[in-house]
């Protein structure tokens, strides 16, 4: 098999990874009432249960560093998602309050086993690849958030159970994972997903202390980042229909648009990078998000919130792949290991987001609570240089150039 065949299955069969943990994640906090309501849980008890989840999956990122020193990204995606999509079921199947909680368990730590896996492998490929790819990725996990969600709107407007509700999915995506998991392509100095033997490359080492401080300001944006998407997730629809007097109906709406602007944004983000850089790409995406919760804050109407969540879909959408992306390329000899502990503060801003914006919108506005996000992304324009110098970019020229020093993957040596 030669090498730009494989790298080709290795990148659709990664893509199809996101996907599928895109419509995992969806059918899973699309229904939290439902599990709520399936299990008994009350209202004090459900934070708990919820701030596990990332706080199991951080644990289980850190384990991934780790367990990479002794086998490849491949595998343990390989093995971690059919656990995700177990766990989900698990999920819907239980009937007491222990059983959702240890399926909830499962969940965290193969999630964050499962997500930071995935990234190195979308970290590698696009070093592989000499050009950008990696926000490719992430558009098929907006894709799969997209119909995750369609499918557990069906769900709870059927009034279907959560097992029957999960099982169809589960049922479908599992062989297919499985099946995909053939394909995944490591990096070159690791045995590859048929067996054959890699070309050697550059060895993966620890990032040691200094090295940690470098990939601090990285850790900041990612956490940001995730302070605003969980933002969007939680409290858009109650700013819409208690801030702005939008029906439910409407209310229901800023998220779905969010999330299909996040996909645009980032099928044709690639291609931004490509042609004006990372830097250029995360300072616009980080001004567009910016300015959509000063416009979300400002809006005297349902129409004008509407525009300010659909400009912070097209902003914050570039950043978070970005992040891992630039990573990779300020510790190339320690990409999974930067990616692993970077994939943290994906959690670290989930755990921050929502429960701020709450408290702040309780004890003063929610209005005013939106110019907190706004405030810690802008951050990002600080540390932007971290994403690599303007000449650091994918296409043109450029792309050419990398073809010459791209990673050796595959039997034979050839060059990507």
């Amino acid at each position: 098999m030669t090498d730009d065949v494989r790298l080709s299955r290795g990148r659709g069969a990664l893509a199809f990874s996101f996907f599928v943990q895109g419509v995992t994640f969806a059918l899973l906090v699309t229904r939290i009432p439902a599990i709520q309501d399936r299990y008994g849980i009350s209202d004090g008890l459900l934070p708990v249960f919820l701030a596990a989840v990332p706080v199991l999956a951080g644990v289980a990122s850190v384990g991934t560093e780790h367990l990479v020193k002794r086998v490849a990204p491949s595998v343990v995606l390989r093995w971690a998602q059919p656990l995700v999509l177990l766990s989900l079921l698990g999920v819907g199947a239980g009937e007491r309050l222990w059983h959702v909680a240890v399926a909830l368990g499962a969940f965290g730590l193969s999630v964050g086993a499962l997500d930071a896996s995935m990234n190195m492998l979308g970290v590698s490929l696009q070093r592989a690849y000499g050009r950008s790819i990696m926000l490719g990725f992430h558009a098929a996990y907006s894709l799969g958030g997209i119909l995750g969600a369609s499918a557990a709107w069906y769900g709870a407007h059927a009034h279907l159970g959560l097992f029957v509700s999960y099982l169809p999915a589960v049922v479908v995506l599992l062989p297919l994972v499985l099946l995909g998991s053939r394909y995944y392509v490591d990096r070159g100095d690791r045995t590859g997903p048929v067996g054959e033997p890699g070309e050697p490359g550059e060895p993966e080492k620890g990032l040691g202390g200094g090295g940690f401080r470098l990939l601090l300001p990285l850790c900041l944006v990612m956490a940001c980042a995730y302070i605003g998407d969980s933002t969007v997730a939680n409290w858009s629809a109650k700013y819409l229909q208690d801030v702005l007097g939008s029906s439910e109906q409407t209310a229901t709406v800023p998220y779905n648009v969010y999330m299909v602007t996040t996909l645009v944004g980032r099928a044709v983000g690639d291609l931004g990078v490509r042609r004006f850089g990372a830097v250029a790409v995360v300072r616009t995406g980080t001004l567009l998000a910016a300015c959509g919760f000063a416009v979300v804050a400002a809006a005297p109407g349902v129409g004008v919130g509407m525009l300010g969540f659909t400009l912070l879909g097209i902003g914050l959408c570039v950043i978070v792949p970005q992040t891992f992306a630039a990573a990779g390329r300020l510790f190339p000899g320690a990409s999974d290991t930067a990616v692993a502990r970077l994939n943290i503060f994906n959690y670290v801003g989930f755990l921050i987001g929502s429960p701020l914006v709450g408290a702040l919108g309780d004890a003063w506005s929610y209005r005013g609570a939106m110019l907190v996000p706004m405030v810690l992304v802008l951050i990002t324009l600080f540390h932007a240089r971290s994403f690599g110098p303007r000449e650091a970019r994918y296409g043109g020229d450029h792309e050419r150039r990398a073809g010459d020093r791209a990673v050796d993957v595959g039997r034979g040596g050839n060059r990507v």
